[in-house]
């Protein structure tokens, strides 16, 4: 892969700052954390989370960038002359739970885009920390695991499928009568932990669909992913089938279904229509 834009250069950047500046933390997450209040998007910080962010625009300064981050820890801030020429969409730390339990699944999101919508985001990287690995995509040219060209699934049975589900909420309760035909008609379900990371695994057909219909995900988890998955070739859209486009704000919370395919992807719109109370 030999892309010539200059935002997939900087993305890149991003990502080795961030391991650099995270690697001196490792030696203490099994402590006990300071208390460092809620992050925009309302989760509790922590030191990664912030050394990560601080990375991500340090790389961003450096390269001369005027940008508005949008953060899930420090929220919307502007940067530079012109910050409203592009919107930067970060989770410093997608999978921070792992990453402090030493559960090997964890990265950081980066999304560019014209606006502070999902539908204007035009460049993503995606970068698993653990195992060195970065998706990486920019509109109209395709996605990328490292140099090679990912594809989603082409399987279109739920009988074999490995099919990704998040219920981690306290409202499983509430949302479990939804997706237990889901369950029920899927082979292997899966969770890893950090979303954006589990869309790319969709996007390379690693697993062949993922859905999340808490309404707790926030749209900075998942605005690179969005795009990796659709330049991918897959689909990602809300429960009922519609367009997923929402504004990029650390509280926007979204519900999705994304599938490798299209046959795959309307099975599962109809196994988890919301059931009519009798």
């Amino acid at each position: 892969m030999e892309f010539q834009d200059e935002w997939l250069q900087i993305l890149r950047r991003c990502k080795d700052n961030v391991k650099l500046r995270i690697q001196p933390l490792f030696e203490t997450l099994s402590e006990p954390q300071p208390d460092l209040g809620k992050g925009a998007g309302g989760d509790s910080m922590k030191a990664v989370d912030l050394a990560a962010e601080k990375a991500i625009i340090e790389v961003l300064q450096q390269s001369n960038v005027s940008f508005t981050l949008i953060s899930e820890e420090s929220g919307v801030i502007e940067f530079g002359a012109k910050p409203r020429q592009c919107y930067v969409t970060v989770d410093p730390i997608d999978g921070t739970t792992n990453l402090v339990r030493g559960l090997p699944f964890y990265a950081s999101s980066i999304a560019v885009s014209s606006e502070p919508v999902l539908s204007s985001v035009y460049a993503a990287m995606v970068a698993d920390l653990f195992h060195d690995t970065t998706y990486m995509a920019h509109v109209g040219k395709g996605a990328y695991r490292g140099d090679e060209r990912i594809a989603p699934s082409s399987r279109l049975s739920l009988d074999d499928a490995v099919v990704g589900l998040d219920l981690n909420t306290y409202r499983v309760r509430e949302i479990a009568p939804q997706v237990t035909g889901l369950i029920e008609a899927t082979g292997h379900i899966r969770h890893f932990g950090a979303n954006a990371l589990e869309l790319c695994y969709v996007a390379e057909g690693l697993t062949d669909a993922f859905v999340d219909v808490r309404g707790k995900l926030r749209a900075t988890d998942l605005a690179a992913a969005w795009l990796i998955l659709r330049e991918a070739g897959g689909l990602i859209t809300t429960p009922e089938g519609d367009a997923l486009n929402v504004k990029l704000a650390p509280t926007e919370k979204v519900k999705f279904v994304a599938a490798g395919n299209p046959q795959i992807h309307r099975t599962i719109l109809k196994l988890i229509q919301p059931r009519k109370r009798k």
